[in-house]
């Protein structure tokens, strides 16, 4: 039995993602779907890059996939989140591929559509299965619901299954929120962490 993991932001989960995600069910016995959380105090930091908290897009997953996948929180970094740099020299680095492995079969792959992040999992030894980069982004999506809340005609709609749709729509005070906002991330060795939090736990002692 062979389970593939897949590590991804999924803010907002798209058709993209969608294909990713039946392709490795077709491929692999278990499917894990981990989508990245940032806590601070124990509390869920969501910015204009990841607007949507982890129980919406585990909604937009399971309003696909029902119970046919699994997926988990064990992607979480903890504030600052500057400790879990630079990648293999930090303590908390493998701290967090432990708790990512945490109650994984010990036969398992991850799954990933980049060449840099391949060679990444690899230098970890998460056993990198590299597929193909979709054209379709989750940041193109996001910036048309922006786009949308400003007044433009464009349609992100077609870039989302139907059920996903109605999860966003119902949850459209996010995408207002978020709209008029600046990008308020940092992005270190490709990868992206919300300025809040990168530096301190605490917003009082953030210079």
């Amino acid at each position: 039995m062979t389970t593939i993991i897949y590590l991804a932001h999924l803010n907002p989960v798209t058709n993209s993602h969608i294909e990713i995600i039946r392709e490795l069910k077709n491929n692999y016995n278990k499917v894990v779907v981990m989508p990245v959380i940032f806590l601070k105090n124990n509390i869920e930091i969501n910015s204009r890059s990841f607007p949507f908290n982890f129980g919406i897009r585990e909604k937009m997953l399971r309003s696909i996939f029902k119970n046919s996948i699994s997926i988990s929180s064990n992607y979480t970094f903890h504030a600052p989140y500057w400790r879990y740099l630079p990648p293999l020299i930090s303590p908390m680095s493998w701290v967090l591929k432990k708790k990512i492995l945490r109650g994984i079969e010990k036969n398992y792959l991850t799954y990933t559509g980049d060449k840099s992040e391949w060679y990444l999992l690899k230098i970890y030894g998460f056993n990198p299965k590299k597929g193909t980069r979709k054209m379709l982004s989750a940041t193109s999506v996001k910036d048309k619901m922006y786009e949308s809340v400003i007044g433009k005609k464009v349609n992100w709609e077609s870039d989302v299954p139907n059920g996903i749709v109605d999860i966003i729509n119902k949850n459209w005070t996010v995408v207002q929120n978020f709209a008029s906002k600046k990008d308020a991330t940092i992005k270190i060795t490709g990868m992206k962490f919300p300025l809040n939090g990168y530096w301190s736990k605490n917003i009082k002692n953030k210079k």
